[in-house]
This record gives structure tokens, sequence and C-alpha cells, in this order.
């Protein structure tokens, strides 16, 4: 019995010292987190959760440290298992899954957040912040959607033009292919142009025909005809 009495001690003296450890993590953590030495507190909320793993306080500021590290994965997880594991204390689960919107919202998830919101508001319909939280989600949500809708539109008018661009281009080169074969057809059945010098060459040429015929009949005499006549007695 004796034995039994300094075993059961032994037990006790150990979880005290176990738990003694954990809140000296905690609060060195707590201070830290003060300091926005957010890595350092992670390191010392990691120790105390590993003392006693089911430490509320230990576990939730773990998930504090991580978000505000931006280890926004890591925090969603965190204040996933807190909500799970707490499943049956509403306002510990409500104040989880509040925290899990949070990280599922600055990492650009917002349907997920959305809906740990909603979860969180059943657990908590009273809680102001989280309806807040749920509202602008909700509108982010709804300026993504007309966002990817307007970004839709705009690759559509685009693609659009760009392919009445190609189009138009198609046709302009039919248009030059077609305006080719006219001129090329005019100018085989239009006479060879002479060039100016040609011309002028003709046109002597001519003048000088027409000087020598008239130079021609100058020097020659005429010549009638010679009629006889008759008379009739």
């Amino acid at each position: 019995m004796k034995q039994l009495t300094i075993l059961l001690l032994m037990i006790l003296s150990c979880c005290s010292l176990s738990a003694q450890q954990e809140k000296s993590y905690i609060k060195k953590g707590n201070d830290l987190y003060e300091q926005k030495k957010y890595d350092e507190a992670e390191a010392n909320y990691r120790k105390a959760v590993e003392k006693k793993g089911q430490t509320l306080e230990g576990n939730f500021n773990l998930g504090d440290a991580l978000f505000r590290q931006k280890k926004f994965s890591d925090a969603s997880e965190q204040f996933n298992k807190i909500a799970e594991a707490n499943n049956k204390n509403k306002n510990v689960a409500a104040g989880a899954l509040h925290n899990l919107g949070n990280s599922y919202l600055v990492n650009k998830k917002i349907e997920e957040g959305i809906e740990a919101y909603k979860k969180s508001l059943m657990l908590n319909p009273k809680d102001e912040q989280t309806r807040y939280n749920l509202a602008y989600a909700q509108e982010m949500l709804k300026k993504q959607q007309n966002q990817k809708k307007e970004n839709k539109n705009q690759d559509n008018n685009k693609q659009n033009n760009k392919n009445q661009d190609k189009k138009d281009q198609q046709n302009q080169k039919k248009d030059n292919k077609n305006a080719d074969k006219n001129n090329q057809k005019s100018e085989q059945q239009q006479p060879d142009k002479l060039s100016k010098e040609d011309a002028e060459r003709m046109l002597e040429a001519l003048n000088n025909s027409e000087k020598q015929t008239q130079d021609k009949l100058k020097n020659k005499k005429p010549t009638g005809t010679k009629l006889s006549i008759s008379k009739d007695w």
C-alpha cells in the first residue's frame, strides 16, 4: 500500500512538472508573440503541445503563430484539427472554425472560407464578427466571379477581333490578287505604249514624207486630157 502511494505521488509529481513546463512554454510563446517574433513563438507553442497534445491554449496559439507567419495552409490544418477535436464544445469549435475561415480567406480559398464561417455560425449564431467575415467573403466571391466573367468576355472579344483581322487580311490578299490579274489582263489588251522619243521620231518621219510629196507635186507639170471635138453637120 505504501509503495502504491509513493508511485501515485510520483505520477502526480511528474504530471505537475509537465503541466508547469507546458505553461512555461506557452507563457514564453505568448511573450514572443507580443514581440511579433512569431517563428520563435511557434517553436515554444510546439514544445507546449508536445507535452500534452490536447492543450487547448497551446494549440490555438500555435495556429495563430502560423497564421501570422503567412503559413496559411499549416494554420488551416491546425484550426481544422482543433475544431474536430473539440466538436462537443461549441464555443471552442466555433472559434476554431472562425480562424479556419480566416486562414482560407487570406489564402484566396474563398469558397472554403465561406463554408468554414457558415459552420462556425451554426455553432455560435450570435457571433457578429463571424457573420461580418462571412458577408465579406461572399462579396469577395461575387467580385471574383464577375472578374472571371469579364476576363472571359475580353478573351472572347480578343479572339473575335483576331479572327476578324485574319479574315480581313485574307480578303485583302484576295482583292490584291484579283487586282493584279485585272492589271495583267488590261496590259495584255492595250497596245504597247510609245516612248516620248519614239513618238517624236515617227512624227518627224511623217513630216518629212509629207514635205517630199509636196515638193514632187510642185516640180511636176500637170497633164490634161486631150479632147477630140467632132461636129455634126
